[in-house]
This record gives structure tokens, C-alpha cells and sequence, in this order.
């Protein structure tokens, strides 16, 4: 039985070839957030999760992007 991405959002910081970094949002658990982010990004860059507390005005944004579970989405470079 495939295991469900839950409802929480989970952020990830992505680092790119040329070490630049991007800020993706998931709606997922964390383990799945950073399968789901690296398959969307280019091969051999890197995911971490960050630890950060959500804030009520950041989940308003994040609710506000419509992700469904098992989305992700870039918010920042």
C-alpha cells in the first residue's frame, strides 16, 4: 500500500551546480518533499529540509498556492 503525503507543507532549500540556492515549498512529509522537489529539479543538485517554524501568515500563503498533496512548488531563488 503506497504511503499518503499528508497535508503539511514542508519547505526544502534546493543548491544548484553553480551553488545558487532556491526555496521550494511541498505538500508533503518531509522524506517524500525532497524526492518530490529533486525529481522537479535538474539532476545533481542537492535538497535539504529546512526546520523552520510556519508562521499563520506564511500557512495562509502557502494555502493560498492551491498545492494539492504531492505538489511542490519554487517560491524564491
Amino acid at each position: 500500500m503506497a504511503e499518503s503525503f499528508g497535508n503539511k507543507f514542508t519547505v526544502v532549500k534546493v543548491t544548484a551546480d553553480d551553488t545558487k540556492t532556491q526555496i521550494w515549498i511541498a505538500r508533503a512529509k518531509p522524506r517524500q518533499a525532497l524526492t518530490l522537489v529533486l525529481a522537479a529539479v535538474p539532476e545533481g543538485w542537492t535538497a535539504e529540509v529546512l526546520d523552520i517554524a510556519l508562521t499563520s501568515e506564511r500557512q495562509k500563503m502557502f494555502e493560498e498556492l492551491d498545492l494539492q498533496p504531492g505538489d511542490v512548488h519554487k517560491i524564491a531563488e
